[in-house]
């Protein structure tokens, strides 16, 4: 693909569906330009996994500095308000930041601010937990369910939960957000723009070879712990092939399972990419 022109001296944001060779890309810049990769990648920050969701492996982790990758226990909570914490030294730090992933709301914390919004008791989030999608909806508010992934389980929840706890909805916390910590003016904002037949293509190899690279044994590993309610279990690939290892599915239907629904997590980033990212660098892969 054909690189835009990238300031040396900004903070470059790298965004792009699953599967899109974006981590190859940021590896690419960064060795031409300088730079440390930092992750935007809400299923990569978790310690348990690395096959399974696609982390820079242990070679390219010894090639270039990589920050925010596996740095959180599975079972802890962890939001896009975390992530921009975590995020908020390394823009200050000595080498400009080379952020990479396909996660929407950690980039959008960034460039757009991020509303400082109460933490959440765990009695609502219990009391969310028992709900289904259609009554958590029924409870919000038009300007804010427009604004929202309806589709989106987490964020629909996570919206009804600030409702609950402080009686203010998502978007009228939105409506106070503070300035953003690194407004697009200050950095090169890129964001694949990836065809869907490119990428579903490459999506279904995707299985395979996280079989080859040792996905299952990760799976085996925390199978003892495994807890379809939290969210580093959600991870695409985990539910599929604990499934397998269980024996409610076989591999191949393990493997049609985990391939619909990266292709479904796809169709929602770029979906997202499209609505929120319009004045983003638009790069086209290279087809060949």
């Amino acid at each position: 693909m054909i690189l835009p022109d990238i300031d040396p001296d900004k903070p470059v944001l790298l965004a792009g569906p699953t599967a899109s060779g974006k981590s190859a890309l940021a590896m690419e810049i960064a060795e031409k330009q300088g730079g440390v990769i930092v992750n935007a990648d809400a299923s990569q920050i978790y310690n348990c996994w690395r096959v399974v969701t696609a982390r820079p492996s242990l070679q390219d982790e010894a090639r270039l500095p990589h920050h925010l990758y596996g740095h959180v226990p599975y079972d802890a909570q962890y939001s896009a308000g975390h992530w921009l914490r975590d995020v908020l030294p390394l823009l200050a730090g000595p080498q400009r930041p080379i952020i990479v992933g396909g996660t929407g709301l950690y980039f959008s914390t960034l460039t757009q601010g991020l509303a400082e919004i109460p933490p959440t008791p765990n009695a609502i989030r219990v009391q969310g937990d028992s709900l289904s999608l259609e009554t958590l909806l029924a409870d919000l508010d038009t300007i804010t369910a427009a604004r929202i992934d309806v589709q989106n389980r987490a964020r629909v929840q996570r919206a009804w939960e600030v409702l609950q706890a402080t009686g203010k909805s998502l978007a009228t916390w939105q409506a106070e957000t503070p300035a953003p910590p690194l407004p697009l003016s200050a950095c090169t904002a890129i964001v694949m723009n990836s065809p869907k037949d490119w990428l579903e293509a490459r999506i279904r190899q995707r299985f395979d070879l996280m079989l080859e690279q040792g996905a299952l044994d990760e799976v085996l590993a925390m199978q003892d712990r495994y807890d379809p309610s939290l969210p580093a279990f959600k991870a695409i690939g985990v539910p599929e092939l604990v499934g397998y290892t269980t024996g409610q599915l076989t591999l191949d239907q393990a493997r049609e399972q985990a391939s619909i629904a990266t292709r479904r997590y796809a169709k929602r980033q770029r979906s997202w990419f499209r609505s929120k990212m319009q004045a983003w660098i638009q790069l086209e892969p290279d087809l060949q």
